[in-house]
């Protein structure tokens, strides 16, 4: 069902007439956009994952509102990449390893493939550890939070519809609301915070911007563009329906960017003063909460239960769908275990390997999501040509390609993000060397 069939079973009344009738064509013109949002929602919304929280948390605390300014700008980032692969999605009707399979030779798609799953797999156990650690903040153990997630999560996925799984995921993103909750109760100094993003305060030491390479790094990850692809893809979404999508693309990166804002403000208005450095999301709402009171503290632990439940969701899918996509299997959510016993078997075993791993007693998390951020950080320059690689393809994409302007501004993008993750990735192997 495509987003035009929703809009016809949704609205089905004739419109009366005077001022009731002018309303409805008003709600009959925006309901296409609003049954469209979904994919570029969510594929942004989590990004915002355990890892990124703890990312923007710590440069608020470091750094105060002194890295407010790169949001914006990594929004823009977010924003033109999740529109080419949205774009690729309505156009082609495959998602990204279809494609890949199609245009690369072999070995480029099998080290795509091979670094993407590995990669993946590493973050998938980050966010049961998130859920584990948001669990421990509400007094519940991770023996109970992280098997009662999974099993949750399963069943949602492999009992339901793509329309009901959509719904539940759209339901989690609410919990980031509680994000500006807390940093409305930091009582940050909102003249400093506007002026700050104006007029930024660079520092040009190695911390300073190894945190700004981490910041665009678990932000622009590579499962969010191959999730939204596969999701535009399953939802219906067609060339015709795509100022729609894009609207949906649009809505989702700046919802995206404006919570990676509010967890900085939160953190800069409360722990940055008293010099508070934290390593992980629970570490900052624990820091909170003395500060900033207990509803502050409690309002950052929600959010990074909920952000965790929705990545624990949207990360195993997104690599189900690549997995399947490139061996050719049936995919999707709203197939039953006859039709797709591939894509619900590999949903299956990633969510309970990442569980299983996430429960294990001193598991060294810090030292895995170093070597994840690297695997991803080796994909992402791959991932982002192979994208402008396609979306420019006359043959697949006809008049849909881009366009001269957004070209110049999409390559500058690919080379810019390119550039930082491979200074990253060599500032993070030189460490280990020392």
């Amino acid at each position: 069902m495509n987003i035009q069939d929703h809009v016809s079973s949704a609205v089905a009344d004739p419109p009366r007439p005077g001022i009731e009738k002018r309303g409805r064509s008003r709600w009959r013109q925006m309901l296409p956009y609003l049954m469209a949002l979904g994919p570029g929602l969510l594929a942004a919304s989590a990004g915002n994952d355990a890892g990124g929280i703890a990312t923007y948390a710590s440069a608020g605390a470091d750094y105060g509102y002194n890295m407010l300014w790169a949001m914006v700008i990594v929004t823009i980032f977010v924003g033109v990449i999740q529109e080419m692969s949205a774009r690729l999605g309505a156009v082609t009707g495959k998602g990204f390893s279809d494609l890949v399979r199609e245009t690369f030779p072999l070995r480029v798609t099998a080290m795509i493939l091979a670094t993407l799953f590995i990669a993946n797999l590493g973050i998938i156990v980050s966010e049961f550890v998130g859920i584990a650690a948001a669990g421990e903040l509400f007094g519940l153990s991770r023996w109970v939070a992280v098997p009662l997630a999974a099993v949750v999560v399963w069943l949602l996925i492999t009992r339901g519809s793509y329309r009901n799984v959509e719904r539940v995921f759209l339901a989690l993103s609410l919990a980031f609301f509680s994000y500006v909750g807390a940093a409305v109760l930091a009582k940050p100094d909102w003249g400093e915070v506007l002026q700050r993003i104006a007029q930024p305060r660079i520092t040009w030491d190695a911390s300073y911007l190894q945190l700004l390479i981490a910041i665009i790094g678990t932000t622009i990850s590579p499962y969010m563009q191959l999730y939204v692809q596969s999701s535009v893809v399953e939802k219906g979404g067609t060339a015709e329906e795509f100022n729609y999508i894009r609207f949906d693309v649009i809505v989702g990166t700046i919802f995206a960017g404006f919570v990676a804002a509010f967890i900085m403000i939160a953190t800069a208005a409360t722990l940055h003063p008293k010099g508070i450095h934290i390593d992980t999301a629970a570490d900052a709402a624990m820091a909170l909460e003395p500060i900033a009171g207990q509803y502050a503290g409690w309002l950052f632990g929600l959010g990074l239960l909920g952000a965790s439940l929705l990545a624990a969701g949207v990360l195993p899918l997104a690599t189900t769908y690549v997995m399947s996509e490139a061996f050719g299997f049936e995919r999707g959510v709203s197939r039953t275990w006859q039709e797709a016993p591939i894509f619900l078997g590999l949903f299956t075993g990633l969510s309970v390997v990442g569980a299983i791993l996430a429960l294990i007693p001193g598991l060294p998390l810090i030292q895995v999501l170093v070597g994840v951020y690297v695997l991803n950080g080796l994909l992402l320059p791959i991932e982002l040509f192979a994208i402008l690689r396609l979306v420019n393809d006359r043959e697949l994409m006809g008049e849909h390609v881009n366009r001269r302007g957004y070209n110049i501004l999409a390559y500058g993008i690919a080379i810019i993000v390119s550039l930082l993750s491979l200074a990253l990735i060599s500032v993070t192997v030189l460490g280990w060397f020392r």
